[in-house]
């Protein structure tokens, strides 16, 4: 969703990198004016804004628009936030956002907010994150900071896309899985033309969480016992694994009942 604040709220960051993975994908980051980023933990969302799209001059514009991005940076990095974003045509406030260059400036909250982290989770779990899009975001948070911590077993990233240029961060997943044996990294394609160069998983996402396929990938067992699973990006894949899931003793976490189960509905 898209909110209004005042523009009494200046620019106080500025595009230090971006990076076009495709006509609608990219990857860039916001430096703040400060130095360093605000204090947040994995999985958490930052705001960025922007000016109202119209004709008017820039000072005479009353709002600026504001949205919520995932972080993908991991907490540990002072200097920056790191975002994977989908260009939205007719977007008010990603249309913008794409144009935007190294050197140029927008709005960082100051305050950066979300409940989807590893907080809560029980120690000595297999942790899950599977997402599709990006949805990926908070996940590269989560392996990039909690990846070598003694709290956790192993950490899978299991991403959906439709080709082979949509896989974001797709190199550096490879690599660390290449190179850390607690990490596994398993992407998926529904779109990728036949006879391409992609020798990975095709199809949609809930296939490769039924017990037997899930296990030939990782190794392990679908069990909610040992596994804390994270779902990210499409509403309608989120849903269908949340049934899924459900008819093998999976359960959605909250407060009050703790579970198994943990869902950022962004969309």
């Amino acid at each position: 969703m898209t909110l209004l604040i005042p523009t009494q709220a200046k620019n106080n960051a500025v595009i230090s990198f971006s990076q076009d993975l495709n006509h609608e994908l990219k990857i860039f980051r916001v430096t703040p004016d400060e130095g360093s980023v605000p204090e947040f933990h994995a999985g958490q969302y930052a705001e960025l804004a922007l000016p109202e799209l119209d004709d008017r001059p820039e000072q005479e514009r009353r709002k600026l628009l504001r949205r919520a991005y995932s972080i993908a940076s991991a907490p540990s990095q002072r200097d920056y936030l790191e975002f994977f974003v989908v260009r939205v045509e007719g977007g008010a406030v990603t249309s913008k956002l794409w144009n935007l260059k190294v050197g140029d400036r927008l709005w960082l909250g100051p305050k950066v907010k979300g409940k989807f982290t590893l907080l809560e989770l029980p120690d000595a779990k297999d942790v899950v994150l599977v997402s599709t899009g990006t949805g990926l975001s908070p996940f590269v948070s989560k392996v990039k900071e909690h990846l070598n911590s003694p709290r956790f077993n192993s950490f899978t990233i299991i991403h959906g896309t439709r080709v082979q240029s949509d896989l974001g961060y797709r190199d550096e997943l490879e690599k660390l899985a290449l190179e850390n044996k607690k990490f596994s990294y398993i992407a998926a394609l529904t779109r990728e033309p036949e006879g391409s160069s992609w020798s990975g998983e095709r199809g949609r996402i809930p296939r490769l969480l039924e017990p037997d396929k899930f296990k030939e990938l990782t190794g392990r067992e679908l069990d909610p016992e040992k596994l804390q699973i994270f779902l990210c990006g499409n509403p309608a894949m989120i849903e269908d694994l949340v049934v899924q899931l459900h008819k093998y003793g999976f359960k959605e976490h909250s407060k009050k009942e703790p579970g198994n189960i943990h869902v950022e509905r962004f969309w």
